[in-house]
């Protein structure tokens, strides 16, 4: 299968002398969800904004979509990949339609394109268009806004999805209705996903694969049923016996 992204020895220090990336590598197949799992600090969302260059590391060796890190233009690059943070980030003086039309509107596509594209993808991920699309933020719950956050990554069609706690902010029924409609979509539409997250049940339940961080590093990766039943001793096994039962 074609590999649609690749880290290989990346290193990234911040300010102050916090090690970030210690020699990360890891690979994502086309189509597949990886799920980088590990406690705060373990440099997991450091990897995730080093794909769409709001973080650029100082040493190693990035592709993304088949090109090299530093070829891309950052713009051209964030415009070719989904990004979906914990509550959604939507602009609270944008409606919901035109939060979902966000990228499509930067890359000009015309109004009555851009608001058929809306509607289709607030369909998709379970809001109707025709209650939801002209409300502002402030007038969704939590998951709805979960949701459009989720429909703005999709709206231009990207390969590549970039997910940071995506569900992390919401109580306990809503977020696994939203994975299990996260899980749905993504056999249909077959992204490359690379997922953050802290919470092991999750993790398992939403990856392909999940690669275990800790120190700017993957300790363990396998499939979930991999590293429930053979965890390498020390902190893997540690983390993951703490969180289930």
């Amino acid at each position: 299968m074609t590999v649609a992204v690749e880290l290989v020895d990346v290193h990234k220090r911040y300010p102050g002398g916090s090690v970030a990336l210690d020699g990360l590598s890891l690979s994502v197949e086309d189509g597949r969800v990886l799920v980088l799992l590990g406690t705060s600090g373990s440099g997991k969302t450091t990897a995730l904004k080093t794909l769409n260059r709001l973080v650029e590391p100082d040493a190693g060796s990035v592709v993304v979509l088949g090109r090299r890190l530093e070829s891309w233009d950052p713009i051209e690059l964030r415009r070719r990949t989904g990004y979906v943070i914990q509550e959604a980030g939507l602009i609270p003086h944008f409606t919901v339609e035109r939060n979902v039309g966000l990228v499509p509107e930067l890359m000009g596509w015309p109004p009555a394109r851009r608001a058929a594209r809306s509607h289709e993808l607030l369909a998709l991920v379970g809001l109707d268009p025709g209650r939801f699309a002209s409300l502002p933020p402030a007038q969704l719950s939590g998951g709805e806004r979960q949701r459009v956050g989720i429909a703005r990554a999709l709206a231009a069609d990207p390969p590549l999805l970039l997910m940071d706690e995506p569900f992390g902010a919401l109580d306990p029924l809503t977020r696994r209705r939203l994975q299990d409609e996260f899980r749905a979509l993504q056999s249909r539409l077959g992204k490359t996903v690379l997922l953050v997250t802290h919470d092991v049940p999750e993790a398992f339940r939403l990856g392909d694969e999940v690669a275990v961080m800790d120190r700017g590093r993957v300790l363990q990766r396998g499939t979930p049923a991999q590293l429930r039943e053979s965890p390498h001793p020390g902190f893997v096994a540690d983390f993951i016996a703490a969180a289930l039962p």
